[in-house]
């Protein structure tokens, strides 16, 4: 079969490879669609991150070349001895962690945090820029009736957007601020929406992005470009400092930014995969009794994703800006999400 698959930074090659075969409580997809994620974009620029290189990972036995792709959704073609959840011709979407099941988090069910985490389609096992996958069947989710499988391959997404809003300490009233308006960005403020924010601001340097915010909902853009002190900006149009704060940059200046935007007692989540270190001042954090959290990916969260969907939310129609098939994943994809700031979420075909 067709997969595109990574080497090393800037290489990633399209290229046939052995199809995978079903075994025992796994399931065998014939893809659909696959969104081309930020993370994915970071292992092309400057990975690897999570691709493992030197040593097989952990779950995955799997080291690079590895086939990318961890945000998709397609068909249910064949299903192992035991698998009973799906059933041949289901439209699904693929949760693509891999966690060791072992560990202290994945004892107490925090899988997303696993000792040994990594993701199918980033860490091995197969992926989605590919005409078929094979998981577990753990982690395959049927999708609702009048779901479309281009919605389904957002869902991955924005499971992150509304685990980050569930970590945070937002509740409903509550001023919000989100730094970056990428397709994560976008993502969280419609679940921003749902949790009830108030006043959700963006910072955003892409007039583009800038104006999806709005139209999904966002009260005001400041444009970096335009506002010296963003903070400061922020803390005028909220009378004081969001109530928190979304970094979704991975731009170290940033980070600091998002901090001084927020009142006293204010959290700042951080939400991006970085690619070098950021620099912030500690006293900002602890003479305002500031709080500062990570997340990653999500956990138990993909059927609460789709049924908003169902609702309304995340909409596909208005987030996807570029349809390409597999063949054209390097140069209509990852390069076009290089150079061109004002594109929010390509889908590819693997057809």
């Amino acid at each position: 079969m067709k997969a595109a698959r990574w080497y090393k930074a800037k290489d990633i090659r399209v290229e046939q490879i052995e199809e995978p075969q079903v075994t025992a409580g796994r399931v065998k997809i014939q893809v659909a669609w696959t969104g081309i994620c930020g993370s994915d974009l970071h292992e092309y620029v400057a990975g690897p991150i999570f691709v493992p290189v030197d040593a097989p990972h952990a779950v995955s036995k799997e080291v690079a070349p590895i086939v990318m792709g961890h945000e998709f959704s397609g068909t249910v073609v064949e299903v192992g001895e035991g698998v009973t959840s799906v059933n041949i011709g289901d439209l699904v979407v693929v949760e693509p962690i891999l966690a060791c099941g072992k560990c202290a988090a994945c004892l107490k069910g925090k899988y997303n945090v696993c000792k040994h985490l990594g993701f199918h389609g980033l860490s091995g096992g197969g992926g989605g820029l590919s005409e078929f996958t094979v998981v577990d069947e753990r982690w395959v989710h049927k999708m609702p009736e009048g779901l479309s499988l281009e919605q389904g391959a957002l869902v991955e997404p924005a499971a992150v957007a509304l685990h980050s809003i569930r970590m945070s300490k937002l509740k409903a009233g509550d001023k919000a601020v989100v730094f970056g308006v990428g397709p994560i960005g976008l993502l969280v403020i419609e679940a921003l929406k749902v949790a009830g924010a108030s006043e959700i601001y963006a910072v955003e340097l892409s007039e583009e992005r800038g104006a999806k915010a709005l139209e999904l909902g966002a009260t005001a853009v400041i444009n970096p470009a335009e506002e010296a002190d963003v903070a400061g900006k922020i803390q005028e149009l909220t009378n004081g400092g969001a109530d928190v704060a979304f970094e979704v940059t991975g731009v170290p200046i940033v980070l600091q930014q998002a901090i001084d935007s927020t009142s006293f007692e204010g959290e700042t989540i951080i939400v991006s995969i970085w690619e070098k270190e950021a620099s912030i001042q500690p006293n900002n954090i602890v003479l305002s009794e500031r709080n500062v959290k990570g997340i990653i990916a999500y956990r138990d969260i993909f059927p609460a994703v789709m049924h908003l969907m169902t609702k309304g939310y995340f909409p596909a129609d208005k987030l996807v800006t570029k349809r390409i098939t597999l063949d054209e994943v390097v140069t209509e994809g990852f390069e076009t999400l290089v150079n061109d700031k004002d594109q929010i979420k390509i889908l590819v075909s693997s057809k």
